[in-house]
């Protein structure tokens, strides 16, 4: 009578313990929300999260990240994640719209995209720098 209750009270440990540890590669940080809406970072390495308790809320990517838009493309990276946790889930939409106002706004024609890419660049790292996010280059089409 008491054997399937405490196979099934035995499984149910097993599971939560199973559902506790999280490995995180390297080059990615996990933000993990606690129940009292407290934010805390998991970097590379084991770590033991309690289920119940705690949330993995955001896994950002160290690494560098490319992003196409109408015009080019732009290579960036999070520098601080615990600044970039706030905007991950919209970055790639925020530095799109960046890039398309930053290069609709260049007053002049510039003939070299190289130079061009280098101030879009600059541009971009002065709006992105309170997030924790780097531009770190911006390539052109030719038709842009």
């Amino acid at each position: 009578m008491y054997l399937p209750i405490l196979t099934s009270l035995a499984l149910c440990i097993v599971a939560l313990a199973a559902l506790s540890v999280k490995r995180i590669p390297e080059g990615k940080v996990y933000s993990v929300r606690r129940l009292g809406g407290q934010v805390a970072l998991l970097t590379a390495g084991t770590h033991v999260v309690m289920p119940m308790f705690e949330r993995v809320s955001h896994k950002i990517d160290l690494n560098g990240q490319v992003l196409r838009f109408d015009g080019g493309t732009v290579y960036w990276q999070v520098l601080e994640p615990e600044r970039a946790d706030a905007v991950i889930d919209r970055a790639d939409e925020m530095i799109r719209k960046r890039a398309v106002d930053a290069l609709h706004d260049a007053a002049m024609e510039i003939a070299d995209r190289r130079m061009a890419g280098n101030l879009l660049k600059q541009t971009m790292n002065g709006s992105l720098r309170e997030s924790g996010m780097l531009v770190t280059r911006v390539e052109l089409d030719a038709a842009a």
